[in-house]
């Protein structure tokens, strides 16, 4: 927000210089981004007065001048019609700049000498009146440089506020800043307003439609109004803080905004039909043409000033074209309003329209400061257009506004969260410095009620931070903050998400993070059925852009699109993993769930390219081993890999669900050729997508430890003629299922499909190992458990045992 200085010194005394006021007001959290000393677009004008004026010899309508700093005195020729002996007027003499880019140079004007130039409004650039010369207030000092004497230099400071302070997005907000902080008294403006007999509600009237979105509405009536342009001391005040002045009346408003907060508008009452005020929700589809002249389209959640008959505003944003206030208005209502601070945020960003008014509003404005700001605005109003202001001001409040109450606070709170001892007569004078009342609770302690224009405080820890402030951040100690020596609780997801980034990390694969915004193409790139819940996606509401409009509901379409930016920047041999949430949307009123998932993806070459290693690509078998290796120092067990899996996005051939037991925690599997094709990605690439939640039931850090043996092993290696249906899987679990006592492990060496093997059949060898923690065991012993394993897997697969056991 920008702050003229000239402007907060009609409210408090400033004794400070302007970079000493931005420090103070920085320290205090309100950031001061920037001081700029600000004037007038000419230099070298002085105050002068004209001692004669005779007409021109050679024109009509020129004439000639002594005009005097008190000092010297030019003769000037001048062709304004107002221009007359004994006035005071503004003299660009011989050398000075005006705007446009001129110096003023000596000259001759029909054969008359002329040293200098007696300037118009315009003409410096001040004002818009091109009438004739600028005819100075006598109290003027002759001589005196002009921006000076009127006061046109100034320095504009740029305050971020904290989308929690509304109270300091205006001029009287910052001053009471600098009261609290200073000392200083703060003078707010006298409002004083003479009414005619007429009673407002007799000519017009306010309905108010939805409370809840509008809890409170006053309207007064204005007649007689002349609209022109402002004094300059109003427009001055304006432009500083970068508002362009229009009229009289307009510029009020915007005045009495930037002054008190309080957003105002001002309708020529002459087209409000049946000359009322209803404000209601829009009809949807509703259109509505705004003051920038733009037609808006309005949805049913948008508030809407209307008259009897028509829409003539956007609550709490723009006004509408059909009832601006123009050059022959004569009669004014004047609107000012609370509205639900969500309600504007809502409207203003779905219909793209970020007003002043809207930024106030949507941070929430003192909803009893509506009034006095009423009859400030009708006050100027009157006073700068010669109008008169109805009798009685219609306030329709049918939806109180609670204020916040009896706060307790403890001065013992105050200390240990400040950090240093605060005696409670401070406390009460720093409160009481910004309006607060405080008052003894019996125990010591106080009972606060902030004023409500602070709608940011609600808890005693505001009061707090509000002490702090006001204390001063810099008398704070600089401490480290206290830890517990205790023993930190320990969180079984925390700690799995570590073990798990840990073992992949050791894998050699990198972790990534994707955002959790997507585009709704994505279930169309994996091509997932039209009743996959992967396509109940989440809408976000004012989406940053199309392609980050909904939230993803699952990991894999971030990790394909994250390899083929890889891809195309020349890094093609990738092994990535992710931790995220996933969600899937419900009917219309329901939260969406939230699901953790972990993901992979494996991509190009399976190592680094060297002199004894070839250009073996990584496949399904290379992604399958790391996941075999996370369960395995995970400490899961049971796991086994269905190869009936049904995934639109995965090669049917290539493709398994993974399952703990009967649980099924995800699947693993290449991405499908289409989809490929559909991302535009040449490369193969294999990916997997497990439940995390099921992995944190799944998982314990408790340790089992066992003794060396000191025994030696012996094994057992047998070639089976199977189905190929017949998973190794299935085999190693009816192996370790017998439960017999001397076997040890289980694993399969080699597959052969191919020359010697019937079609549809495949070799599977697997080695059988086999120790007694007791003594060795002999070959007796060996070969009856081995012969009862082996039975076993030949019953219940109908297998064929190739060549001699070992």
């Amino acid at each position: 927000m920008l702050v003229s200085l000239r402007w907060l010194q009609d409210y408090i005394d400033i004794d400070v210089s302007p970079d000493e006021l931005a420090k103070l007001l920085t320290m205090a959290g309100l950031e001061v981004d920037s001081v700029e000393e600000t004037g007038p677009g000419f230099s070298g004008v002085v105050v002068s007065k004209v001692l004669s004026v005779k007409p021109h010899p050679n024109s009509d309508k020129l004439s000639l001048c002594e005009v005097t700093t008190g000092k010297e005195t030019f003769p000037i020729v001048c062709g304004a019609p107002n221009v007359s002996e004994g006035i005071l007027s503004p003299l660009a003499k011989v050398g000075a700049e005006i705007p446009g880019g001129y110096t003023i140079k000596r000259s001759k004007l029909r054969g008359e000498p002329s040293e200098g130039m007696l300037c118009s409004e315009e003409e410096l650039g001040i004002g818009d009146d091109a009438s004739g010369i600028m005819i100075l207030p006598d109290t003027l000092n002759l001589g005196e440089d002009l921006a000076s004497a009127l006061d046109l230099k100034d320095v504009v400071l740029d305050v971020a506020i904290t989308p929690n302070r509304a109270d300091c997005l205006s001029i009287i907000g910052i001053a009471r800043e600098i009261s609290a902080l200073t000392g200083k008294k703060l003078r707010y403006p006298e409002i004083t307003i003479a009414e005619t007999e007429e009673d407002v509600t007799t000519v017009t009237s306010v309905e108010i439609l939805d409370p809840h979105l509008c809890p409170r509405y006053t309207a007064r009536i204005i007649k007689n109004v002349t609209v022109k342009p402002s004094p300059s001391w109003m427009r001055l005040r304006l432009e500083a803080v970068g508002l362009r002045a229009i009229n009289n009346i307009v510029d009020v408003t915007n005045f009495v905004m930037i002054e008190f907060g309080q957003p105002l508008h001002a309708f020529d009452f002459r087209y409000l039909e049946e000359g009322r005020i209803r404000v209601r929700g829009a009809d949807e589809g509703e259109e509505f043409i705004s003051l920038d002249e733009k037609t808006r389209i309005m949805s049913s959640d948008t508030l809407m000033i209307c008259d009897g008959v028509k829409p003539v505003a956007v609550a709490g944003i723009m006004g509408g074209l059909n009832s601006e206030v123009v050059d022959d208005t004569e009669t004014v209502l004047l609107e000012s309003a609370y509205f639900n601070p969500s309600s504007i945020r809502k409207s203003s960003k779905s219909l793209g329209m970020s007003t002043d008014a809207a930024f106030r509003f949507e941070r929430g404005i003192d909803p009893e400061g509506v009034l006095r700001a009423s009859d400030r605005a009708a006050q100027l109003i009157a006073d700068l257009s010669g109008g008169t202001i109805c009798r009685g001001c219609i306030d329709q409040y049918p939806r109180k506004i609670k204020p916040v109450k009896d706060i307790p606070l403890r001065v013992k709170k105050v200390e240990e969260i400040i950090g240093i001892q605060v005696d409670s007569e401070k406390i009460v004078t720093i409160l009481e410095s910004l309006e607060m009342t405080a008052r003894e609770d019996g125990d010591g302690n106080f009972l606060v009620t902030p004023p409500t224009f602070r709608v940011d405080i609600e808890r005693e820890v505001d009061l707090i931070e509000e002490i702090a402030r006001i204390l001063g951040y810099e008398h704070i100690p600089v401490t480290l903050p206290a830890v517990s020596g205790g023993a930190e609780m320990k969180n079984e997801k925390n700690s799995l998400e570590s073990k798990v980034r840990e073992i992949l990390n050791g894998s050699g694969y990198t972790e990534i993070i994707n955002y959790s915004f997507t585009t709704p193409e994505s279930v169309n790139a994996l091509g997932l059925e039209a009743n996959d819940e992967g396509r109940r996606f989440v809408v976000l509401r004012d989406p940053l852009s199309e392609d980050i409009s909904v939230m993803r509901t699952g990991l894999v379409f971030g990790l394909l699109d994250t390899m083929r930016k890889n891809v195309n920047l020349g890094n093609p041999d990738l092994a990535l993993f992710e931790i995220g949430k996933i969600f899937i949307g419900n009917e219309a009123g329901e939260l969406p769930d939230e699901r953790e998932r972990l993901g992979g993806l494996i991509a190009g070459l399976r190592s680094e390219e060297a002199w004894h290693t070839g250009e073996e690509q990584a496949d399904f078998y290379d992604l399958k081993g790391c996941l075999e290796n996370l369960f395995s120092e995970l400490k899961i067990n049971n796991i086994s890999y269905d190869s009936n899996c049904e995934i639109s996005f995965l090669h049917p051939a290539r493709s398994c669900t993974v399952r703990a037991g009967d649980t099924i925690l995800g699947f693993l599997g290449e991405i499908h050729p289409q989809v490929r094709k559909n991302m535009d990605i040449k490369d193969r690439a294999v990916v997997f997508e497990l439940d995390f939640s099921c992995l944190v039931e799944l998982f314990s850090e408790e340790m089992q430890y066992r003794e060396i043996p000191r025994f030696p092993s012996t094994s057992r290696d047998v070639a089976f003629l199977v189905d190929e249906k017949v998973t190794s899987g299935a085999m190693i679990s009816m192996a370790l299922d017998r439960a017999e006592e001397l076997l040890e492990n289980v694993s399969v060496f080699d597959v052969y499909k191919g020359k010697g093997i019937s079609a549809g059949m495949k070799s599977l060898a697997i080695r059988f190992t086999y120790r007694s923690s007791l003594k060795t065991l002999t070959d007796r012993e060996v070969n009856e458990a081995h012969t009862r394993i082996v039975e076993k897997i030949v019953s219940l697969t109908d297998a064929k045992i190739r060549g001699a056991e070992s």
